[in-house]
């Protein structure tokens, strides 16, 4: 049964977003459940067919939607962000891709025996790690900034050189078979090559312009840039197909490092454009493929995948970075991680049907074995990287994190109750006292600004799950909370009461600061009851020592946080239910009285 182009689209959007949210829910690689959920509608079920159902639009969907996708990741690579990375990234692009493509060719040579211009082709896509797969499984295995940093660059970077190098393979093959002479595959190489760069690199600096001398309106910003990434990325690939990538990547690195006042938010609007266009593409490939071109693949593929991730790709990583900075164990999980993504998926198909039109009939594999490559790499990698970086110790642990913004008495005291659950707290402020009395108590502190860049370098914000913005500023609180809002969630930024939040004339309005906390005090009165003996208590509720006993043996407390059975930790707002769940733990606020050691005390049992 055939599916009308509406609502194959609607299809492929329900199945790409509820994959990743499932994936959230059950903390699995959300790849996985993609490649899945479109096995399944596609060549399991034959419910949607892309080709079928979409008709010819099918694969310019998926060019523009890969055109998208590299330049919001060119948007993230910002040169001051990489630090001490800068050299391992060079090391990467100038000799890891170069060497990558040489032992991927001899490694096809040596295990499926096939032609030197099949070989030659494929391993220069093989160059391309995959930004498209990259991002999801970083955010699944909440990997450290430096190895993600390093991942995610060579990838971007990677993916149009890939591609490059893989053209510029096919246009020998080409030369060689009597397509071309030598003079016009260079020409054609060079011109279409330096075209795509000087297209993109113009492009970026223009709309950085743009946007600079404010010749463009805000709520215009990001239609203008999509417009302009789709006509880059079509201007230039009409020349020298492919070569649109290089233009959008380009672009897009030009423009995040042109320091634009309105970069993160579109960065933000890029990043969820991006999710989605991810999400699409892997569910249109899952479900493009065809069972009976995988039958044409026999042992030595297997053998060719396998040398792949075992000697090809540590061998591409750990070569150049001999005699770099780059620590052992960063060079270890980005060696033992490379997923190849849909460009690669894209390109095989298209250079292999080429290679059948030179006379090559071996060139039919290449789109098979792609699809199999990107599988087992997917797969392999999306339930290994989060167990390898944290055996690595690269990434944010198993234990959550609150991040609590102000080290005053109240801020140190909720950590101290924060570590004796095992729960890891940091403290961030600006005021060195502050800093130095969290440190006399044993408490990690980063002594600056949070939303500095100082903090971008110093500070693994994704070890922690929730925000507590707590200092003496409550404007610094609100834009604190603001901010980290997008990249935590807003659910779990949270902000003492501001002094003059009640008055209507101060009022703000919901979107922005974070959610109160339980008690609505503001910083001022938080200092006073701990200066009255008020002390943060831990107590772990069983199915003996309930809440409702809790409750009577404490009736003036204030619940301030909880941390589950499951191990999820998060404040409680004014008006929210405490979960009931059994064998639950509570932090609360309570009162000298209350604090001393009584017969309730003895009666729980269960405090820490």
């Amino acid at each position: 049964m055939q599916i009308t182009p509406i609502e194959a689209i609607a299809l492929v959007g329900i199945l790409g977003v509820g994959a990743q949210w499932l994936a959230w829910r059950l903390r699995l690689p959300s790849i996985v459940l993609m490649l899945l959920a479109g096995l399944l509608v596609g060549p399991a079920f034959g419910w949607f067919i892309p080709e079928r159902d979409l008709g010819e639009i099918y694969k310019p969907l998926i060019s523009i939607a890969v055109a998208l996708i590299l330049f919001e990741g060119g948007l993230t690579l910002e040169f001051h962000r990489l630090g001490e990375g800068r050299n391992a990234v060079r090391r990467l692009v100038y000799i890891g891709a170069p060497l990558g493509w040489l032992l991927a060719t001899l490694a096809m040579l040596l295990t499926m025996g096939l032609p030197w211009q099949v070989a030659a082709v494929f391993g220069g896509v093989l160059v391309v790690t995959g930004p498209t797969v990259i991002a999801p499984m970083l955010r699944q295995a909440k990997l450290r900034r430096s190895p993600a940093q390093l991942l995610q660059w060579e990838a971007i970077i990677n993916d149009p050189i890939g591609v490059l190098i893989a053209v510029l393979a096919l246009e020998i093959v080409l030369v060689v078979q009597g397509g071309l002479s030598t003079g016009e595959a260079v020409w054609v190489l060079a011109t279409g090559i330096g075209f795509a760069a000087a297209v993109g690199v113009l492009a970026g600096l223009g709309v950085a312009r743009l946007f600079q001398r404010g010749l463009a309106p805000e709520y215009m910003k990001v239609p203008l840039l999509f417009v302009m990434v789709i006509a880059v990325f079509a201007m230039t690939d009409a020349l020298l197909h492919e070569s649109g990538l290089l233009a959008v990547t380009l672009m897009g690195m030009v423009m995040a490092n042109a320091k634009l006042a309105s970069h993160s938010e579109l960065h933000r609007f890029k990043e969820n454009a991006a999710l989605l266009l991810v999400s699409g593409v892997f569910i249109l490939m899952a479900a493009s493929l065809n069972f009976a071109s995988l039958a044409t693949l026999n042992w030595k593929a297997a053998l060719f995948v396998v040398a792949v991730i075992l000697v090809v790709r540590p061998a591409q990583v750990l070569l150049p970075l001999l005699g770099s900075s780059t620590p052992w164990r960063e060079r270890i999980l980005v060696a033992s991680t490379g997923p190849r993504g849909v460009v690669m998926v894209a390109v095989s198909g298209l250079f292999g049907d080429k290679l059948v039109e030179a006379g090559i009939p071996e060139g039919t594999l290449l789109a098979p074995l792609a699809f199999v490559l990107v599988l087992t790499t997917v797969i392999l990698h999306g339930f290994t990287l989060a167990p390898v970086a944290r055996a690595l110790g690269l990434s944010g642990g198993d234990k959550p994190g609150v991040l609590i913004l102000g080290g005053s008495a109240f801020g140190i005291a909720l950590a101290q109750a924060l570590q004796k659950i095992e729960v890891t707290p940091l403290i961030v402020d600006p005021n060195f006292r502050n800093i130095t009395a969290a440190r006399q108590q044993s408490i990690a502190a980063f002594h600056g600004d949070i939303l500095g860049e100082a903090a971008e370098h110093h500070v693994e914000l994704i070890g922690y799950d929730v925000l507590l913005a707590a200092s003496d500023n409550d404007a610094y609180n609100t834009l604190v909370a603001t901010d980290l809002g997008q990249e935590l969630g807003r659910t779990n930024v949270w902000q003492v009461q501001r002094a003059k939040e009640n008055m209507s004339r101060h009022a703000l309005p919901p979107q922005l600061g974070g959610q109160a906390i339980n008690g609505e005090l503001s910083h001022g009165e938080f200092q006073r009851r701990m200066a009255g003996g008020w002390r943060v208590r831990v107590t772990h509720l069983t199915e003996k020592y309930d809440l409702d006993t809790w409750r009577q043996d404490n009736p003036k407390a204030l619940i301030l946080m909880q941390r589950t059975a499951r191990g999820d930790v998060t404040f409680l707002g004014p008006e929210q239910e405490l979960d009931r769940t059994r064998d639950c733990t509570v932090l609360a606020l309570t009162p000298p009285a209350e604090t001393n050691e009584s017969a309730d005390t003895l009666r729980s049992q269960s405090d820490i």
